[in-house]
């Protein structure tokens, strides 16, 4: 067997920008060139997809970026099968780095006759050979119970933490955290305890899905700046809501920071009309033209994040010491200017 010498990326076609970024970063760390694995992720005409490695990869560590965004089926059948096309291959160890993990929302039975799609998901991935996952800011943080393998589980708040710090540099006092709903308290009031901010609550109530029936802001918000966090936006319609109910109860001003950016069907032309100042994702959903030309939405890196967290599985060392801020903001040297 060959000497692992170097971590191996290979990317499908979910979000090959963000790939490119995770093994540029790894470059930079390591003074040596760490490239994509030349490989083919296509179609044929009726649409099955079809893997080629045009690389050795036996006895190899391999990473496969793939986060399970829309398509989602298509690319979490990507996936599955340059996974099953590694282990094939004789890879020695293969690591699914998800940054958007698909069908995280359907983590249990909300009714008589559903299913619990995310274990199902988990199941699949296990079969085909994935041997450790990677991802960032689960839905559900159980979800890591659907996988008898490891799991690690990124977040963005010590990023969104730097974020906030380097763009309300001498405003820091006037912040407020808000969570969306109650069931988002827990990851709204980490951030506000890593920047030393009040924690608010929206209050929601649905008739039935799809559709708000009344908001009710928990907490004076009055003259604050409000930032609302999330972790998944998808047709934007809570989040704008949100922001009329706190510009309404007195605040100053409404920002968002929301991990993934699905923003499907009518998310975009919402936010552009919205009354929220700005709203800040991470790129770990490959972002669409309207999304990148958009006048308040902000993207912010997670290729720093994801390549010192693989290194970090290669080398056998701790993924949580990224959790930390101390250990982030050297990751992240030179974007912000520290503060705080």
């Amino acid at each position: 067997m060959s000497s692992v010498t170097e971590p191996k990326l290979i990317s499908g076609n979910a979000n090959r920008r963000l790939a490119t970024s995770i093994a540029r970063r790894m470059s930079m760390h390591r003074g040596v060139n760490v490239g994509l694995v030349d490989a083919r992720v296509e179609r044929f005409n009726d649409q099955e997809i079809f893997v080629e490695v045009y690389e050795n990869v036996r006895g190899e560590d391999m990473f496969i970026i793939q986060p399970t965004s829309n398509p989602a089926n298509d690319n979490l059948m990507e996936l599955l099968i340059i996974c099953d096309a590694l282990r094939r291959s004789s890879a020695a160890r293969i690591t699914a780095v998800i940054p958007y993990f698909g069908y995280a929302r359907q983590d249990r039975r909300t009714k008589a006759r559903t299913p619990i799609s995310a274990k199902l998901v988990a199941n699949m991935m296990v079969e085909a050979g994935i041997e450790r996952v990677l991802t960032m800011d689960l839905h559900a943080a159980q979800i890591q119970g659907f996988f008898d393998i490891p799991v690690d589980n990124l977040y963005a708040s010590p990023v969104f933490a730097l974020d906030i710090q380097h763009q309300f540099r001498g405003q820091m006092d006037d912040l407020m955290v808000v969570s969306p709903d109650v069931g988002g308290v827990a990851r709204a009031r980490e951030l506000a305890q890593r920047i030393s901010a009040p924690l608010s609550i929206v209050d929601k109530r649905r008739e039935k899905p799809g559709e708000i029936a009344e908001m009710k802001v928990i907490g004076d918000v009055s003259g604050k700046k409000c930032i609302i966090v999330d972790d998944i936006c998808d047709t934007a319609g809570t989040l704008c809501k949100a922001a009329d109910v706190l510009i309404e109860q007195g605040a100053a001003e409404v920002h968002s920071y929301i991990t993934h950016g699905v923003l499907s069907g009518p998310a975009v032309e919402r936010i552009t009309n919205s009354r929220m100042k700005s709203l800040v994702i991470t790129d770990s959903i490959q972002a669409t033209d309207p999304v990148r030309a958009a006048p308040n939405i902000r993207i912010v890196p997670t290729a720093p994040m994801f390549a010192q967290a693989i290194m970090n599985i290669w080398h056998g060392t701790s993924v949580s010491s990224l959790f930390d801020r101390d250990t982030l903001a050297p990751i992240y040297e030179g974007m912000y200017a520290m503060s705080g």
